[in-house]
């Protein structure tokens, strides 16, 4: 299950590309089925006693990769606005400085587990996406509802992008302070 969510961002990522009738509401439809996959695959893991370290990696690296696809994606195709490059980036170098930390641990036989600050950071930034493609949706497919709704929905999206963004900063700082002695070279 966690792997799935590799196709799944392709398919998420094709369908805001296609412009066929009803191509965003399927994408939102999708979009939705990845996010929910993120937590019944934790849940059913933790149910049927089913955690690995390979699992809790994999995991993480998973949403990593699903998340970053779509930032990236929702930035070039414009639904996510030109200014917020400089803000995608630092969360993609938020990302790969936890996943390197993770390596680095796990070269020390060490397991870097999901702290607090990164499982919020990670669920605003799955809300963060959902908005926007819910923008999408709106005023692509869904014109019968008034333009204020998709202009409201596309506010919050962009207030929920700045507290991702924050959420990720500070869930990146937190990950530095607390396993900053894996900068350094072990002592043997």
């Amino acid at each position: 299950m966690t792997l799935s969510r590799i196709p799944l961002l392709f398919i998420v990522v094709g369908l805001m590309y296609f412009h066929f009738p009803f191509a965003h509401t399927l994408c939102f439809l999708v979009y939705l089925i990845a996010a929910l996959s993120d937590w019944l695959d934790g849940y059913l893991a933790r149910r049927c006693d089913m955690v690995s370290t390979f699992g809790k990696f994999m995991d993480a690296l998973m949403d990593k990769i699903f998340m970053i696809g779509l930032f990236v994606s929702i930035l070039v195709l414009g639904i996510l606005p030109r200014w917020a490059l400089f803000f995608v980036l630092i969360i993609i170098g938020r990302e790969f400085l936890v996943t390197g930390l993770r390596l680095v641990a796990s070269s020390r036989g060490i397991i870097l587990v999901a702290e607090r600050t990164g499982k919020i950071k990670t669920v605003m930034q799955i809300v963060t996406i959902g908005f926007f493609i819910l923008w999408q949706t709106i005023v692509q497919d869904l014109t019968f509802f008034p333009r204020w709704i998709g202009d409201f929905i596309h506010g919050v999206a962009l207030i929920l992008f700045w507290i991702s963004t924050y959420m990720t900063v500070a869930s990146g700082y937190y990950y530095v302070q607390n396993y900053k002695y894996l900068f350094s070279e072990p002592k043997e």
